[in-house]
């Protein structure tokens, strides 16, 4: 009765447990808390899940503002309460025998066994007593109380299963071994247990000496990890002391800049302030001759007036003028020509990856009329060509005429002493010291690294260089205005490629899909092209891009052959694209190839114009650098056109915004 009071107690409890637990660490209420929709929670767990925005935990409710929260002492006092109960139904619990573990006879099932016979089944004392009185009795095995006797009996013969069949690695009788294991191979269970008890002491040891090569190895993998976070720190040392050493050269030269136009500030300032004076005193001057003229024509006696003497001030014979003062002195101009040709430089070098950078600087490639370097910059801009050559010495070139080539055979004429033959940036290069060492300085630096430069494109009549118009980088504002919404058209897509989220990604693997086949699908190169074709009109879209490796993205004419080797996006006259093989990215078009720098885009925006017949292909950051362009005439509609080969990699047709 005792017992059945004491199952009911502990069902209530576990019952008010289930109540009285915070949801949130699953443990008993500390300290609970009420909030506005009505749940509880402990104090310090609460605070602990609002951060940002306070909202309910267990019903997601939100608050405008952050509640106040008070103890609920009724809750409080209850758990309390659970507490004490519960702590003295464990005290009760663990002061009563574990029948559980308590091994009975199994011949009375009653008594508490001592050992156990194996052969009688027959376990506490009163029952063992013949089998040590007895001697008939001696073979029999006696052992540790066992709880599980039955599972050492035989199911099918009722025996003691006293054999192990190494064959079916079984435990047997002597009646299987004379049936259905007749002729196996076995041993007696104590052999069976050393043999086994070998082998995992081997596997021990095999283990001890995995793990502790495991151990040695983790040991070197952190001295591998602290090198390389001390060669981090002493790399990023070294760069920032390069970088810091040429904000300070940059900073020095600003500063003699600067300096140089107060200098002419100051100059122009002191004209002034020399002519306001002069000017003031002939105002003055004249302001009194006036009034000594008002005086002798207010004179009444005839005589007097006519004996009265008057001339001019000399101020009269002096014609005011305004001085003509401008910031456009030699040194100044100079200055600002250099300014602004080494930030163009550098921005087009940064825009080169790390491994292009030095052999630009050393193969003196011709940044300047390939890029626009000289666009906007009115100081530079009657250069036709500007080339950075190899170390040791880094100069900019005499400025060339505008004008037509000389024919074949005719003689130049000599440069007119009194002309000057050298351009803006020439001059502020001999008679600026301090600009041609920063210059120098800056050389150095960047000729301090570097590894391959992207190849020299050659000619190709499929494609062209790009317009003056859109050379350097457009407002992506601008491209938007033109922004148009498609997907990926699934019944061209190869079997390789799967599409995901509602169409707008396109990813490759060495698994094929299990597309329905139709002629309009790609059999050979794992090629997609886009749902829309564009005729009229202009159109843009963006891609962004997994990787910038064996990724191709273009154009190409519904007509385009789907089965053969000539489907290849550019390897047709039906097809333009601009495609990353490894580092190198190259147009292509009817098989031919043209090198490009590569920019390493992350995403690319395509302009299609088809009212012009140009494709221009963009590397879209804080603002669309076009990198390629395409100039064709239409034959029929076209559609945007994907390639991409490396397994795991992927194209996402971006939103536009």
């Amino acid at each position: 009765m005792m017992a059945a009071e004491q199952d009911e107690s502990k069902l209530s409890l576990l019952s008010l447990e289930e109540d009285l637990t915070c949801s949130i660490c699953l443990s008993t209420f500390d300290c609970p808390v009420t909030i506005p929709c009505g749940h509880n929670f402990c104090h310090d767990c609460l605070l602990a899940t609002w951060k940002d925005s306070y909202s309910c935990p267990q019903c997601r409710t939100l608050f405008a503002t952050k509640p106040e929260l008070k103890k609920n002492t009724v809750l409080s006092t209850v758990v309390d309460t659970f507490k004490g109960r519960s702590s003295k139904g464990e005290a009760l619990s663990e002061s009563e025998p574990k029948g559980d573990l308590l091994v009975r006879c199994d011949f009375c099932m009653e008594a508490e066994a001592a050992q156990t016979c194996l052969t009688c089944m027959a376990s506490c004392e009163e029952h063992l007593r013949p089998h040590r009185e007895n001697p008939n009795f001696r073979l029999h095995q006696l052992s540790q109380p066992v709880g599980d006797l039955m599972e050492h009996i035989c199911p099918d013969h009722h025996k003691l299963m006293e054999l192990f069949c190494t064959k079916h690695a079984l435990l047997i009788c002597s009646f299987c071994l004379q049936q259905v294991h007749k002729g196996c191979s076995y041993t007696s269970l104590e052999e069976q247990r050393n043999l086994k008890e070998t082998d995992l002491r081997a596997k021990i040891g095999l283990l001890d000496g995995k793990i502790s090569r495991n151990k040695t190895v983790l040991s070197m993998i952190s001295e591998v990890e602290r090198k390389l976070q001390d060669s981090a720190t002493t790399r990023k040392k070294a760069v920032l002391a390069e970088y810091q050493h040429m904000k300070a050269m940059l900073a020095r030269e600003e500063c003699e800049v600067l300096k140089a136009v107060d200098r002419e500030v100051e100059m122009g300032q002191t004209k002034i302030k020399d002519l306001m004076a002069k000017f003031t005193d002939n105002v003055d001057n004249m302001n009194k001759a006036k009034e000594e003229i008002h005086r002798l024509l207010n004179q009444t006696q005839t005589l007097a007036f006519l004996q009265a003497h008057f001339n001019l001030p000399p101020a009269v014979n002096f014609d005011p003028y305004t001085p003509r003062l401008s910031l456009d002195s030699k040194k100044v101009k100079q200055s600002e020509a250099f300014t602004a040709a080494l930030k163009n430089f550098l921005v087009e070098l940064l825009k080169h990856p790390h491994e292009t950078r030095i052999t630009i600087l050393q193969r003196g490639e011709k940044v300047a009329s390939a890029t626009g370097f000289t666009q906007g910059n009115p100081a530079i801009s009657q250069q036709s060509e500007l080339k950075f050559p190899p170390p040791p010495l880094m100069r900019l070139p005499r400025s060339h005429s505008p004008g037509p080539p000389a024919k074949a055979g005719q003689k130049k004429k000599p440069p007119n002493k009194k002309e000057n033959t050298k351009s803006p940036l020439q001059s502020a290069e001999n008679t600026s010291e301090n600009l041609k060492k920063s210059m120098e300085n800056l050389k150095e630096d960047f000729g301090a690294r570097g590894c391959q430069a992207a190849a020299e494109p050659r000619e190709n009549p499929g494609t062209s260089e790009l317009p003056p118009k859109i050379s350097s980088a457009e407002k992506r504002s601008e491209l938007l205005k033109y922004g148009h919404v498609f997907m990926f058209d699934p019944r061209t897509a190869h079997k390789r490629i799967a599409l995901s989220e509602n169409f707008t990604k396109a990813s490759v693997s060495d698994e094929h899909t299990n597309y329905v086949d139709c002629p309009e699908r790609f059999a050979v190169c794992s090629q997609v092209l886009g749902s829309k074709g564009f005729s009229t009109g202009r159109h843009y879209w963006e891609v962004r891009l997994s990787s910038n490796n064996f990724i191709g993205i273009g154009l190409a004419y519904g007509s385009i052959d789907r089965k053969g080797p000539t489907s290849r996006l550019g390897r047709n006259d039906k097809s333009w694209c601009v495609e990353w093989f490894n580092v190198k990215l190259s147009a292509w078009h009817s098989s031919n190839e043209l090198i490009l720098a590569n920019p390493s885009p992350k995403r690319v925006g395509v302009l299609l114009d088809c009212e012009e017949g140009k494709a221009t292909f963009y590397n879209v950051a804080d603002r669309a650098y076009p990198f390629h362009s395409f100039a064709f005439k239409f034959t029929e509609a076209v559609y945007p056109a994907f390639w991409i080969f490396s397994s795991g990699s992927f194209i996402t047709l971006c939103k536009l915004q």
